[in-house]
């Protein structure tokens, strides 16, 4: 349950990064993507 939590908070944080970095905000953008790879349980989770 927890995993799926993560799993979308991710997917969240990576789509909002994507389009950070469309309307030009390049730095919001690359850092929402980071922080979404970092929390997804198929990236380096930062809660295990």
């Amino acid at each position: 349950m927890f995993a799926l939590v993560l799993w979308i908070l991710a997917v969240i944080l990576v789509i909002s990064g994507i389009v950070s970095l469309f309307r030009g905000e390049m730095m919001w953008g690359i850092v929402l993507i980071i922080v979404g790879l970092l929390v997804g349980p198929g990236g380096v989770s930062i809660f295990t």
